[in-house]
């Protein structure tokens, strides 16, 4: 593993243990070099997912952008880094386990406000507002009631 610091090629392991409810393995690492320590983490990638955006793109999956976008709508709510990565990862592998390469964004959206209703109201309506595109105060209201029935 290259340092990211100086980009010297001989880093070593100083501790591995497991992350992520065992989906993945944390690992502490030190450049023999610059004497920097850096945190990688290792998942296992069933098959290389590719996202079709409703404006016909085809771009690669990133984890990271679905990490920032529940971020976003988690943000100052009583969900902590742990779980969002557990919410996350059981995404990610509902997403492999579909079994196709090509995933819809509409797909990927229901998941994750899933994942959120299940985690936290608030956080599901933040997330539902963009990605249902609320446009006004009704929109939300008729959300919040059926979401008030629902949980009823």
């Amino acid at each position: 593993m290259r340092c990211p610091f100086c980009g010297h090629e001989d880093t070593q392991v100083k501790d591995s243990r497991p992350a992520e409810d065992n989906a993945a393995i944390r690992r502490r690492r030190v450049c023999g070099h610059c004497g920097a320590r850096f945190t990688t983490f290792e998942r296992a990638q069933l098959r290389e997912l590719v996202v079709a955006k409703t404006n016909g793109l085809r771009e690669p999956f990133e984890r990271e952008k679905l990490v920032r976008s529940m971020k976003i709508a988690l943000n100052k709510r009583p969900v902590d880094d742990e779980r969002l990565e557990q919410m996350v990862s059981s995404i990610v592998r509902q997403l492999e386990a579909l079994g196709e390469n090509e995933i819809t964004t509409s797909i990927i959206g229901e998941h994750v406000m899933q994942a959120l209703r299940a985690a936290d109201h608030v956080a599901y309506v933040r997330y539902a507002s963009v990605y249902r595109d609320f446009r006004s105060p009704g929109d939300f209201e008729e959300f919040v009631d059926t979401l008030k029935k629902e949980t009823n």
